[in-house]
This record gives structure tokens, sequence and C-alpha cells, in this order.
């Protein structure tokens, strides 16, 4: 007998056989440690393990830099960025970025080797970025409008080799900020620069070849201990993320808006993704788009990826943002509510909620809504696993839950981060090993995020195992408030 009112009979029926699985275990074997009874049946282990993470796709073994290179080809006289006044082509993109990375490789910039980029958003900036890439160096974006201790805080923990920068933005950073600074604006360096070879870089234009391993980025996110940790984040893993995007959303072939702020990588899909699906990125304020006058007035975005906090900003924007185009919802926990709400104003945009920490290359899991999709009270689901990555859903003992149960989500594949920079310890933390790897050396990341499996083999977010929160997608740990 059961409560119709509660459970569905399928249910009951799992629970019942899940129970009698367990007493026929522990009497067979009365000395066995319960933790270490799974209550799952093989046809179950096999299905949330295997089937559900069944995500093997073949991801060209290039570059970024390299995936642009060939977009270019395809799409030359295409614009690629637009801020303000300035209109940068295809072609015009690359060459500039080619000339900037020559000059950086002339700075001792090389794989292994880190340089901050200091800008504001413009298009000089996406300039800097892909330039620093195709140097073979990873990237450490430093946004100029975080408080200036932050700012030091990076500078000094990432000990970059150069810092690339304006003179208005050099003002505002640490005057003992260590690494020496290239100012794009200073008319020897503009002379220096425009001086170099255009042309794409092979691997003798730098200090050694680029591999799939070297670092792309270093992203810092709150610590718990009161110290920010930069994420290193390989050319492999962005290039797996990134290679999916035009397929999964195909909206990205149109105009992007490229909003957030560089240190904040949810703007890595709008950016990157863009590029490779020959969109243009449309450079400016989330707001400006929906304003009557102003720089971005006016301008048609197909793709847009914000925060669910994000939603009243747009508010009253009518059909000029992503009339018929794709919202990326993501960062935080999104209120179905707030979804359905923004459906029955904006009908024909296809809605796509977004998760994934920064240790797994900016989303490790999507679910597409679907367009006659009425969403209960709650959150939106976050879908199933992108390419090449696994999600576990484990209880304490690192075992697989039934579905419907909640567990910590664990995250495995090729977008995992190296590490934390400078962190062995944290890293060897959060970053264990897989258990259910079929490689030896696997590892999976412990995201403290809180889930359960639908019986479709979706996940479906609960909360926090830890005491982490968001603010517009940024995360926040108590810890680093309480040191202040």
């Amino acid at each position: 007998d059961y409560r119709t009112d509660l459970f569905e009979r399928t249910t009951v029926e799992q629970l019942a056989e899940r129970l009698s699985r367990l007493l026929d275990t522990v009497t067979g074997d009365p000395d066995r440690r319960i933790r270490s009874v799974s209550v799952l049946a093989g046809d179950e282990f096999r299905r949330m393990l295997v089937e559900w993470n069944d995500t093997v796709r073949a991801v060209p073994d290039v570059s970024l830099p390299e995936l642009i290179e060939a977009q270019v080809v395809r799409t030359a006289e295409a614009p690629a960025v637009v801020s303000g006044g300035v209109e940068l082509s295809y072609a015009e993109l690359n060459a500039r970025a080619n000339r900037l990375a020559r000059h950086l490789v002339a700075c001792g910039a090389g794989p292994e080797r880190l340089i901050a980029v200091a800008l504001p958003r413009s298009a000089d900036l996406v300039v800097a970025l892909l330039a620093v890439l195709k140097s073979g160096s990873g990237y450490v974006p430093v946004d100029p409008e975080y408080p200036a201790e932050r700012i030091e805080y990076m500078l000094a923990d990432s000990r970059p080799v150069l810092v690339v920068t304006d003179a208005g933005t050099a003002a505002l950073l640490p005057r003992d900020g260590g690494a020496p600074r290239l100012l794009l604006d200073d008319p020897e360096v503009c002379n220096a620069v425009a001086g170099r070879d255009g042309g794409d870089l092979c691997d003798g234009d730098r200090l050694s070849s680029v591999l799939a391993a070297h670092p792309a980025y270093v992203i810092y996110t709150s610590g718990s201990t009161g110290r920010p940790k930069g994420v290193v984040v390989s050319h492999a893993a962005l290039v797996n993320y990134v290679v999916r995007c035009p397929q999964a959303y195909p909206d990205l072939a149109g105009s992007t808006l490229w909003h957030a702020s560089v240190s904040f990588d949810a703007g890595v899909t709008a950016l990157y993704g863009a590029l490779v699906a020959g969109g243009c990125v449309v450079v400016a304020a989330l707001d400006s788009v929906s304003a009557e006058e102003g720089e971005g007035a006016g301008l048609p975005v197909s793709f847009l990826k914000v925060t669910p906090s994000h939603l009243p900003v747009l508010e009253g924007a009518g059909g000029g943002v992503v009339p018929g185009g794709q919202l990326m919802l993501g960062g935080e926990e999104i209120p179905a509510h707030a979804v359905m709400r923004w459906r029955r104003d904006h009908p024909r945009v296809r809605v796509v909620a977004h998760y994934g920490p920064t240790e797994a290359t900016v989303g490790c899991t999507d679910y597409a809504v679907p367009a006659d999709a009425v969403l209960s009270a709650g959150a939106v689901p976050i879908g199933r696993p992108m390419w090449n990555t696994r999600v576990y859903v484990l209880d304490a003992a690192l075992s697989p839950v039934p579905v419907g149960v909640a567990g910590e989500l664990y995250v495995a594949g090729v977008q995992l981060a190296r590490g934390y920079l400078g962190r062995a310890g944290l890293t060897a933390e959060r970053f264990v090993a897989d258990p259910f790897a079929t490689v030896a050396g696997s590892r999976m990341y412990r995201t403290g995020d809180v889930v359960r499996w639908s019986a479709e083999g979706v996940l479906e977010f609960v909360g926090r195992a830890d005491a982490q929160v968001k603010v517009r997608g940024f995360r926040i740990e108590p810890g680093e408030i309480e040191a202040v």
C-alpha cells in the first residue's frame, strides 16, 4: 500500500526492489559494511554511468586560434567584432591579432607563461586576448573595474611575464605589479606592432610548440580560505567546449552580445563561440541594446547569455533582444517561473539552461527548454552532459545514488581544468581520482552542487553542499568575506 498523492507506482516498485536487494545482500554477508552496499540494480548502474554519459565525440586536434583562422578563410570580409564606432572584419581581426602576437613573443610570451590583460571591454580587448592565445601563452583576464586589492592579488599570484594594458587602465593598476607593462596606445608600441607580419603564426614563430595541455587562460574565483584561487584551463578543454558551440547554439552565427566582465568566464561562449561560428561579436553593455539612445542602441542580437538575475534588465526590451534567437541562462539557479514569464512575453525566443563551474571550462551540461514546456515550480533542469564529459551523482562514499535521490555532482572528462594555480593541495582536494573511468589517471571534479537524476536522465539542481552563494552568477565564498 502507498500514498497515491505522494508516489507513482513505478517509484514504489523501485523502492521495494531496492529494499529487497539490500536485505538479500546484508543477510548473505552480515559482516559487510552498510555503506559499501549498493541499492542499484546492474541495469540502473549502467544507465546512469554509461548510457547517460555516452558523450564521446571526435574533436579536431587544433588550438582555438586555428579554429578561428579556419573561419577567417571562410568569411574574411564578414564583420567579426563591433564595438562602438569600430568594426573589424574577420581578416582585420586576425591580422591585428597576428601582429600583436608576434610582438608578444618578442617580449617573452610563450607556452606555460601567463600574460595579464587589463583593458576596457572593446575591440582592442578581443584582439589582445586572441593575440595572447596565438603567442602560445595563457592569459589572465583583469577587469579594470575590480577592486584595486583584488587586482593586486591576482597579478602577484599569477606572476605574469607581461601586462597588456593601455595608459588609462595602467593608472588604475597597482604600481608595484612586478611584470613589465605593454601599453597598446603608446606610439612606440603602436609602430612596433604595426611593423610586424600579419600572417598566421606557426610553431616556428613561437618560443616552442603549443600543446593541448598548455594553459589557455586563468580565471580567478572566490576562495573559501579568504584568498581567490586561479583556475588553469587548458587549450584542450577550451577547444572541446568551443567546437560544440555552433552546433548546440546555432544563433551564435548571427550577432552575439558580449557584455560580461572579462574576468567572468561566462563571456567565453559569446566571444569564442561566435568567432568559430562566423558570427559577429557585439561588444556593449547589457542595458545598452535595449536603450533608445547611446552605444549599442537598436543593435539586433540573435544570441544572448545572461544570469537569471539579469532578466529584469531586459524587461521592456521588446523584440530588440534575441527577437527570434536564443537566450542562454546560467551562472545560478534558474527559477522556472522567471523563464515562463519571459517566454510569455517573447514566445519566439529559444531558451537554454547552461550549467558549469569554471573548473569544468565554462559549462558541462545544458538543457534546451522545449517550446511547449510548462515548467512547474522550482528550478529549470540543468540538463545532460556535453561532449566528452561525464557526470556522476554520488553519495558521501562516492557511490552512485538512485534516480530521484539527491547527491553531490562530480564532473569528469576533457573539459576539466588542470587545477588551481600554485595550489597543489587544493587541487588534490577538489580534483580526485575517477573510480568509474576506463582510463588510468582520470580525474573528476567535486562541484559542491547537490543534484538528482530525473527518470529521463536529466539533471535537476537541488542546492549546495556547502555555504557558497551566487550573486548575479559570481561565486562568493563566505570565507573570503569573513577574512576581510
